[in-house]
């Protein structure tokens, strides 16, 4: 069988596995190992004589493997047979975990080869957080349709979910929960949760008071220690934490990574328990925080885990590149400018250019990296920000001179090396190199620690600061700065 073969084989490669690991080789593991023989069984499947013979391996890898790992081999296969490979699928609780697990791109794929019966089938088999996310890729006309079929109070459910806000807590919690009155006892309890095995047990039992207001909760583990006469109001707890559905997966993240919370409360405004989002929803939305933030600091739209195609990839990625374009314009209307500079001095300067920008603009982006992730994880507030700010001006301010006189005296050093640069002294070199550094470090720290800020101020994600738009801009700026410094010192000192 397929997965005894891949054992093996993972069994074979097991030391070369461990010399890739330790020379740090990170494209390298037992997970992504799968995806690549799972694929590769995939493509040769697809590649037999005739239908029929296809159809019959792919059934077989299909029945061998969990349909989460075909979730993702999936992912890598032309998008025109994917929906084959769901068709194959053994039963309707492996086909609907299979949608739950793949990518958008796979689910538009399959959906559109099933109809509205097929797909209320489907969606009957998921919770109805998980079917929100699955039929977000239907268009609205044939959603209305699919939820005409679907049960009245599923509907309901699903209808209810997806009126938050993608990146709201209302759209990461699930409204399937186990919350009880506070009088029932543990074995009423107990008996309930066992009756209704459609709906996941999490870590804690909410309790409720007579109007259905949260009070408390109760850990899991005490339904099963404690005396099952006990009533739940006897041995819960109080909860200290909770969100409303228009709180931001941000704040969601922030408070279960801080206090370990692994079913957290969603209430409205009046206190009453309308869902509850689990430790699994909440490593989804960071994977999709950290996926979306890669990209905005790599300058892209894309979805940087997705598998779209080479022309959506790039039209994702040529609007911020655009910019970068517009940067490198105006830094040559900066050069022309300047071009009133006597012939050397202006070959020297230009000589320098890569230099001056290429120590700024590192400079500039560990300060707008360093704050923006501070301000991801929440170690950033209104109370330290002033000294954050300071303390990277400071660093940036000692950066500007440490560098500035390494490469003054390098400089320096050239004509003892027997190189000559242009017609200039070596101490004046020197100097024009080191204060050029020194100011383009000194502006660039100041645009790396502002425009975070900045971009907060206006609701723009602060990675962006990260990006190829403040690359640009610290570019132009740095440059900017050099021959404002070689003009003052040509005009000031120099003569």
């Amino acid at each position: 069988m397929a997965s005894r073969r891949f054992n093996k084989e993972l069994l074979a490669e097991e030391e070369e596995e461990e010399f890739h690991t330790s020379a740090g080789n990170l494209m390298e593991s037992k997970t992504s190992h799968l995806d690549d023989i799972l694929s590769a069984e995939l493509e040769e499947a697809f590649l037999k004589e005739t239908s029929k013979i296809r159809l019959h391996y792919v059934a077989k890898i299909a029945s061998e493997h969990t349909p989460i790992d075909l979730a993702y081999a999936a992912c890598r296969l032309p998008i025109s047979v994917r929906h084959i490979l769901f068709d194959n699928m053994p039963n309707i609780d492996a086909k609907a975990l299979f949608m739950i697990n793949t990518d958008g791109n796979t689910r538009s794929e399959v959906l559109r080869h099933l109809d509205d019966e097929e797909i209320k089938m489907l969606i009957h088999k998921m919770p109805p957080d998980e079917a929100v996310e699955v039929l977000d890729n239907l268009q609205d006309r044939r959603f209305r349709k699919v939820m005409e079929l679907i049960d009245v109070k599923k509907a309901a459910r699903i209808c209810e979910l997806q009126k938050h806000d993608r990146h709201s807590a209302g759209r990461l919690m699930t409204n399937e929960f186990f919350a009880f009155p506070m009088n029932n006892t543990i074995a009423e309890a107990s008996t309930a949760i066992r009756n209704n095995p459609g709906i996941d047990l999490t870590r804690r039992i909410f309790v409720l008071d007579d109007e259905g207001k949260l009070q408390g909760y109760v850990p899991a583990r005490n339904l099963i220690v404690n005396p099952s006469n006990l009533t739940l109001k006897q041995v819960m707890r109080s909860v200290h934490h909770k969100v409303v559905p228009g709180s931001t997966r941000e704040e969601v993240v922030e408070l279960v990574g801080r206090y370990k919370i692994p079913a957290l409360p969603v209430v409205d405004e009046n206190n009453l328990l309308v869902g509850v989002i689990t430790y699994e929803d909440v490593v989804e939305a960071i994977e999709d925080m950290t996926d979306e933030t890669m990209a905005k600091m790599a300058g892209t739209t894309e979805d940087v885990s997705g598998h779209d195609t080479v022309m959506r990839r790039f039209f994702s990625r040529a609007p911020w590149l655009l910019v970068t374009a517009c940067g490198g314009l105006v830094s040559a209307a900066i050069i022309s400018y300047y071009q009133t500079f006597e012939k050397d001095l202006l070959a020297f300067i230009i000589f320098f250019i890569p230099l001056i920008t290429g120590i700024s603009g590192n400079v500039g982006i560990q300060c707008s990296t360093v704050l923006v992730r501070s301000m991801a994880i929440g170690t950033l507030s209104a109370g330290n920000k002033k000294q954050a700010i300071l303390q990277e001006l400071n660093i940036g301010l000692i950066t500007g001179m440490a560098f500035g006189i390494l490469c003054a005296f390098a400089v320096c050093g050239l004509k003892g090396l027997g190189l000559q640069i242009f017609k200039f002294k070596p101490l004046d070199a020197g100097i024009l190199v080191g204060t050029g550094v020194f100011g383009a470090c000194l502006t660039s720290s100041l645009l790396g620690v502002f425009a975070p800020f900045s971009f907060a101020r206006f609701k723009i994600d602060p990675a962006v600061a990260s990006g190829p738009i403040v690359t640009a801009f610290n570019d132009v700026i740095s440059m900017a700065m050099f021959f404002i410094i070689a003009g003052l010192l040509n005009t000031f000192y120099f003569t």
